[in-house]
């Protein structure tokens, strides 16, 4: 028979001012060596409702999507504002403070992006034989912003810094194709997803390059091989392609794209 605790308990949304105790025999944190303070967690699940672009929020539907009490919310919340995290307007919403953009803007000035790009360059050398570079657009330029040399004793030799032309190359094609207009050859860079030049820059060599992409799928720069035309012309020219967009898909995931 069911008590009014028990009916009221199977009808009314469960809230909380804390996470649910583990169920019995469930592993606790301190077994699995994880260490956990309850109440930055429940804080920080506030600062998470806002993650899918919401820029203000009812009390209300901060409780509803946390499952938090509204009183807890409050209490939190005014923790949260006196540290910039979190500001509650005159219309009684919140919305976010301005130190998580401080703080982001902090994370992304201490991101050092070569910390990604350099073991993706090496291990292209290794698997192509061919020196391996990243560029960056700047203004109708490119920039090789990182390089890694082919061990071997005829190659293509670029340093890190050298400024290009944006208009020929296989880097430059693929920039090109991901900031400008509407082109048709630039169209096919995109729908094909690399670009193969044989002698645009260079009569002697040739290159490969594909996009890499960050968080939100943004555009980051060009990843890509070069080396002597005549080494290029007798490989499979899909097979390098293949080596350097499966390199690219790896860089892209690890910063977030």
């Amino acid at each position: 028979m069911l008590t009014p605790e028990k009916v009221a308990t199977a009808t009314t949304p469960r809230r909380r001012g804390r996470p649910p105790s583990a169920k019995p025999g469930a592993e606790q944190p301190e077994a699995m060596g994880e260490q956990r303070v309850e109440a930055v967690e429940r804080a920080l699940s506030i600062l998470d409702v806002f993650g899918d672009g919401t820029p203000r929020l009812s009390l209300a539907q901060i409780a509803e999507r946390t499952g938090f009490y509204p009183s807890t919310v409050l209490r939190l919340a005014a923790s949260l504002d006196r540290f910039g995290y979190l500001h509650r307007g005159a219309d009684g919403l919140f919305r976010l403070g301005p130190t998580p953009l401080r703080l982001g803007l902090l994370y992304r000035d201490a991101f050092d992006l070569a910390d990604h790009v350099r073991p993706v360059l090496a291990r292209l050398v290794e698997r192509t034989g061919e020196t391996a570079a990243f560029y960056v657009r700047e203004g109708e330029r490119r920039v090789c912003l990182h390089r890694h040399h082919s061990p071997r004793l005829i190659r293509h030799h670029v340093e890190e810094g050298a400024v290009l032309p944006l208009d020929r190359g296989a880097s430059g094609r693929v920039l090109m194709a991901y900031t400008d207009g509407t082109d048709p050859l630039l169209a096919e860079v995109r729908a094909r997803g690399w670009y193969l030049s044989l002698g645009e820059r260079d009569p002697e060599a040739a290159a490969i390059a594909t996009p890499v992409f960050g968080r939100g799928r943004h555009f980051i720069g060009a990843l890509g091989i070069i080396g002597p035309r005549s080494r290029f012309e007798a490989e499979s020219h899909e097979r390098l392609a293949a080596l350097v967009t499966e390199e690219a898909g790896l860089l892209s995931r690890s910063i977030g794209g």
